[in-house]
C-alpha cells in the first residue's frame, strides 16, 4: 500500500475516535516510530559490531564468550522487533489494550535472552532455578491465553460422527472409532 494511501486511511479513521482514543493513537504511533528509530540503530550496531569482528583475526564463533555477546545482541534486535509488532496491533485494530499473549512472548523473549547471555560459571544454583521457573510460569500463562480472542471451534463428539459423514452404527469402522452410546457390542465384544 503506498505511503500516501496510508495516511488518506489513518486520517479518515481518525475523525470518528474520540478524544482520549486519538490521544492513545497518536501515543502509539509516536511510540512506534521511536521503537522503529531504535531497532535500526541496534540493528545498525550489531552489523558493524560484527562485520568489525569478523575482519579482526580474533573472531571465532565457536567461543562461548563470542557466541553469547552475538546472540545477545540479536535477541535484543528480536526483543525490540516483536514490542513494536505488539503496538502496531493496538493501533491497527483500535484496541486500547496490549494483547497479553504479546507481552508474555516479549517477557519469554527477554528471559531466553538472559539465559544465553548468562555466565554459568559465575551464577549460582538459585538463580539459575529461579530463572527456569520463570520461564515455566510465563510458558503455562501463555498457555492459558493463547486462545484469547479468537472464536473457538465446536468439535462435535466422536461417537455421533464417522470420517465420511455417516452417523455411527455397529459394524461400520469399529476399529477407528468409538462406539455409540448405548452400544453394547463393542469392538471384540460380540457376543
Amino acid at each position: 500500500m503506498p505511503l500516501k494511501k496510508e495516511f488518506s486511511d489513518l486520517r479518515l479513521s481518525f475523525g470518528p475516535l474520540t478524544l482520549y482514543q486519538k490521544f492513545e493513537q497518536v501515543c502509539v504511533l509516536m511510540l512506534t516510530a521511536l521503537i522503529a528509530i531504535i531497532i535500526v540503530l541496534a540493528l545498525w550496531n550489531l552489523t558493524l559490531k560484527l562485520l568489525l569482528s569478523i575482519l579482526a583475526t580474533n573472531f571465532d564463533p565457536t567461543d562461548y564468550e563470542v557466541f553469547q555477546t552475538v546472540f545477545g545482541m540479536i535477541f535484543t534486535v528480536i526483543i525490540a522487533l516483536e514490542f513494536k509488532r505488539s503496538l502496531l496491533v493496538v493501533a491497527e485494530r483500535r484496541d486500547s489494550v496490549v494483547q497479553v499473549r504479546s507481552v508474555i512472548l516479549i517477557a519469554l523473549l527477554a528471559v531466553v535472552r538472559k539465559l544465553i547471555i548468562l555466565d554459568l560459571s559465575s551464577t549460582d544454583a538459585f538463580h539459575l532455578l529461579a530463572l527456569a521457573a520463570a520461564i515455566l510460569a510465563l510458558g503455562a500463562v501463555y498457555w492459558l491465553v493463547r486462545d484469547q480472542g479468537q472464536p473457538r471451534e465446536t468439535i462435535p463428539p466422536a461417537y455421533s460422527v464417522h470420517d465420511h459423514g455417516y452417523p455411527a452404527c455397529q459394524g461400520h469402522d469399529r476399529l477407528l472409532h468409538s462406539a455409540a452410546p448405548g452400544d453394547l457390542h463393542g469392538p471384540g465384544l460380540e457376543p
